[in-house]
Order: C-alpha cells, then structure tokens, then sequence
C-alpha cells in the first residue's frame, strides 16, 4: 500500500474559514467580488487622478495650515511606533500590523521631507534624516514582519503535516489547510497457472 502524502489546498479552507466566521460561504465570496471590484475601481480611479494633478496642479503653494499638517503626522508616527514598541514587548500579534503602518508612515515621511526641501539648503538634512534613520529604521519593521508572518507560517504547516517547507508568502494560499488524498492500495499480480505434468505411467505408454 502506498503512504499518502498531505497537500495545501485553498477552496476547502476557504469555506471553512467563512463557517468558522458565522457567515455563509456563498454570501463571502460575493463580499470578495464585490471588494476585488472595489479595489480595482480605486486602482483606476487613482490613476486617473494622477494624471489630473500632473497636468494641473502648480509648481507651488501657500499654506495657512503647514505647522499643523507637519505636527499632526508626526504625532500620528510617534504613536504609531509606540504602540509597535507596546505590542513587540507584549508579544501581540497586532505588532505586525502597527509594525506595517508605522514603516510606510516613515517612509512617507523621508519622501515628503525630501521632496518638499528639494532645490533648498535644508534638502541635505533632509537626505541625511531619510538615508539614516527613516528608510533604515522602516526597512528593519518590515523585515521583522517578514520573519514574525515566515515563523507563524513555518509552525502551522509543521502542524498541519505538509511536506519540506512552506513556499514564499507570495506563492501560499491566503487560506490553506492539509488535503490527505485516498491511499490508492497496491492490486497483487495475478498468481501463475501452474502447468501439469504428466503421470509417469502415460508416458511409458507410449
């Protein structure tokens, strides 16, 4: 008989995953649908939108509310990266989502603090600020996450018995469980029909 191998596969767990939630698994993919449509209409739209501000937009504007924007984000990105700090030493798993949001606010800044102070004195801080201490600083975050989503996904599929190593995240199943397939048993050949021999009495007859 041969040993049967486990296998990821996605529709099964996809279904369970929508069970376990409480909501009928025809109602969560047309939720699906409809938010694969969304984001596809945002992607365009933005576009769009691009396009509309490279034509039109001036070289240059006056704000009234400049220290307020500049103060407000960073206020945003100290709570941000606190409450990664909060989350790493308490070892939540909403450290990986605060650990995501906190990177692209820094990176965020770098560009904005790049670009604003472009063509002036302050631009070389600026570079110096992004080459440092932001851009490092949100490159550690997301290779931290990388490993904290590699390390859960190596556990899990340990447990679930899959063969070797999970693939690269971009490759997995958002939803995977392990998928046994029938042993296929091994039919025997068939014996050989033995050939008779004849008696010693006939064959001195003749």
């Amino acid at each position: 008989m041969q040993t049967a191998m486990k296998t990821p596969t996605r529709s099964a767990s996809f279904l369970d995953a929508a069970r376990e939630l409480g909501t009928e698994p025809n109602r969560v993919k047309r939720l699906r649908a409809r938010f694969l449509s969304l984001l596809v209409a945002c992607c365009a739209g933005l576009g769009a939108w691009i396009v509309y501000l490279a034509l039109s937009m001036p070289t240059g504007y006056h704000s009234r509310a400049w220290s307020a924007a500049w103060v407000g984000f960073d206020i945003l990105l100290l709570l941000a990266l606190a409450g990664t700090v909060v989350a790493a030493m308490l070892g939540r798993q909403i450290v990986i989502m605060l650990a995501v949001f906190t990177a692209t606010l820094l990176l965020c800044d770098a560009w904005f603090d790049i670009v604003l102070d472009w063509g002036s004195s302050e631009v070389w801080v600026s570079l110096a600020s992004a080459a440092f201490l932001e851009i490092p600083l949100a490159a550690f975050l997301l290779l931290r996450v990388r490993t904290l989503v590699r390390v859960s996904l190596l556990r899990r599929w340990h447990e679930l018995g899959l063969p070797g190593d999970p693939p690269a995240l971009y490759r997995i199943p958002l939803f995977y469980s392990a998928e046994t397939p029938e042993p296929t048993a091994s039919v025997p050949a068939p014996a050989p029909i033995p050939t008779p021999t004849p008696a010693p009495d006939a064959a001195l007859s003749e």
